[in-house]
């Protein structure tokens, strides 16, 4: 099978410091890969050997086929990229960022100019666009971000921690950006975060990196399935229940139940245990205002596989995504 996106034991060091240590990727064509991890741990330079940014000390990589070293110009008319911080130029208007970019494309100053409108509009942008930047906030930034990276119409797009420091909503609208790009053009997306939610609502593949290593890959649902069982969550409506509530899930689950400011949760291993615990609350006189039977969370699958949550820092990885 031929993958969009291919990468074979990629290593990149930095005087002592291995920030890539062997690094291996796929992706299929018209989805989104999340590159998941702490900073530090990779992602960013991974990134930067698969735009042609950085050359690997070892390993290959290729895109669409093409060899990121050895055809480096062919994967870059293919690929769009945005970083972690904006890269717009802040003293032209948004209008003028996109048409300066569609002309360094090589696009006429006509067709420059309808696709400077075309991107503006798309991305809610256009009573924005005689502006410049820095009256624009953080949210408005990464949209425009993202509208220069899509000038060129290309084929992949790298997305380098592209919701940092945005506000839930801005956060949201980038999403449905994506996954409208996606859905509606067959792009293929490369996503580094250490956002376990936005992995989780993007991905259709994840590759847990850690120390310059992928420690774990697969979709969402295989990674929680790899920590074990599902949990069962309980609020009873009257705090002074919670005992009583442990109680019932102690007796019919088999096992102790956390208790922490009301919630109640228990690992169970049978979903069908359920039923069983509504009937009991029931007969109890037990109300809940929350229950919900859940998969471990993203959250709970990096601690278990790393022994840290995705927000640690990794000191020994952090110099080396500097310098790349």
């Amino acid at each position: 099978m031929t993958y969009a996106i291919e990468a074979e034991g990629l290593v990149k060091r930095y005087g002592k410091t291995t920030a890539l240590a062997g690094i291996d990727l796929v992706a299929e064509q018209g989805t989104v890969l999340s590159l998941l991890g702490p900073n530090g741990a990779g992602k960013t330079t991974t990134t930067r050997v698969l735009a042609t940014l950085v050359t690997p000390d070892a390993g290959r990589a290729r895109v669409a086929g093409f060899d990121v070293v050895k055809q480096s110009a062919d994967v870059r008319r293919l690929i769009g990229l945005t970083g972690q911080y904006a890269s717009v130029d802040e003293e032209m208007t948004g209008f003028e960022n996109l048409l300066l970019l569609g002309r360094l494309l090589d696009l006429s100053r006509a067709d420059a100019k309808a696709r400077a409108s075309e991107l503006l509009e798309r991305f809610q942008l256009s009573e924005a666009g005689g502006r410049p930047p820095g009256t624009y906030s953080g949210g408005m930034r990464r949209r425009l971000d993202l509208a220069a990276s899509l000038v060129g119409r290309p084929q992949f797009l790298y997305l380098d921690e592209p919701t940092t420091g945005l506000d839930p909503r801005s956060r949201g609208d980038v999403w449905d950006l994506v996954r409208g790009l996606v859905r509606d053009e067959g792009v293929t997306v490369l996503l580094t975060t250490q956002y376990l939610d936005e992995a989780d609502q993007l991905a259709d593949d994840i590759a847990v990196i850690d120390q310059g290593r992928v420690i774990a890959n697969g979709t969402a649902a295989a990674l929680k399935a790899q920590v074990g069982e599902q949990s069962l969550e309980i609020r009873p409506e009257d705090p002074a229940r919670a005992e009583d509530t442990a109680a019932i899930l102690a007796e019919l689950a088999g096992r102790k139940p956390d208790l922490r400011n009301g919630l109640v949760t228990v690992a169970v291993p049978d979903p069908g245990l359920l039923t069983a615990v509504v009937r009991r609350l029931d007969d109890a006189g037990i109300r809940a205002t929350e229950l919900a039977l859940r998969l471990p969370s993203l959250d709970e699958v990096f601690l278990e596989l790393t022994g840290h949550r995705s927000g640690a820092d990794d000191a020994d990885g952090t110099e080396a995504d500097k310098a790349a």
